[in-house]
């Protein structure tokens, strides 16, 4: 029987960015489905100070409808959705970016729903906390943590979330984010997944408890899809990542593959992705 692929999302994303490739899944004949985090897609607690023209702020003073939110809770909707979809059969859910982060906790909390877990550049916490990743040398040619601070717009401790203005007009920001973000695309394809990218993401990035466990994920069958041009989160990090987690379970490593692609290109252009996945199906 065919699995279901579910699809968790990265930071400031939603379902909305799964759709193209969805449809190549589709024309493969396999079944997917996207989710949208608590406080994410059409209940991003979107502002007015957002719209066009901007009021600066209100956007920089404005409290996140997303403050207080919590992994746990993340986590805890998508084992619902993984439940129901695991009535029609076997389920792969695979994370990209921070949706990583569920996606471990997911397989910690619940293994015996999940067929096989993937991560596509997607953090995965082992040894030490994600703020240790954050800093570490693996990750410092990133060239989204190194313009995290300009691209913010509010204190995230008086708004109660992380607040990125993705509609930015600024030239050199947007410059950077499309290094950072889809440096293998056009500058019209940057900002349609700017368009689909919501302001707000909830600061909770889980605790010593979310790191992979070998009891549990670690039983898990699991693929790490690499993508070779990420410069948002470094090819460094991302074989880290593979390498702690294979020294946790050596007995189930990582099935590791490639594509050559930027953080978010391989979205723009899902058809390789999909074969990949695909593949993975049987």
């Amino acid at each position: 029987m065919k699995p279901t692929f579910v699809f968790v999302p990265g930071s400031s994303s939603n379902s909305f960015s799964w759709a193209p490739l969805q449809r190549e899944l589709a024309l493969l004949g396999q079944r997917s489905l996207a989710v949208d985090l608590p406080g994410h897609g059409f209940a991003g607690g979107y502002t007015t100070a957002y719209q066009s023209p901007q009021d600066a702020t209100a956007l920089a003073t404005t409290p996140s409808a997303l403050a207080g939110g919590t992994l746990a809770e993340a986590v805890s909707h998508v084992l619902d959705v993984v439940r129901r979809a695991r009535e029609h059969g076997p389920v792969v859910l695979v994370g990209h970016s921070r949706g990583g982060l569920a996606v471990t906790a997911a397989g910690n909390a619940e293994p015996d729903l999940l067929d096989r877990v993937v991560y596509v550049a997607a953090w995965c916490p082992v040894d030490v906390s994600v703020d240790e990743y954050m800093r570490s040398p693996e990750n410092s040619t990133s060239v989204l943590l190194t313009h995290l601070g300009n691209a913010l717009v509010a204190d995230p401790a008086e708004i109660g979330a992380l607040r990125i203005n993705w509609r930015t007009a600024d030239p050199e920001l947007l410059a950077a984010l499309k290094t950072a973000l889809l440096a293998d695309g056009t500058d019209e394809e940057f900002l349609g997944v700017l368009s689909t990218m919501q302001p707000d993401e909830i600061l909770d990035a889980g605790g010593d408890a979310d790191r992979a466990r070998v009891d549990t994920w670690g039983r898990i069958r699991r693929t790490y899809v690499r993508l070779t041009r990420d410069e948002s989160l470094p090819l460094a990090l991302q074989d880290r990542f593979i390498r702690e987690a294979d020294a946790l379970t050596p007995d189930n490593p990582f099935d590791v593959r490639s594509l050559e692609s930027s953080h978010v290109g391989f979205l723009v252009r899902p058809r390789a992705a999909a074969e990949l996945l695909a593949g993975l199906a049987g």
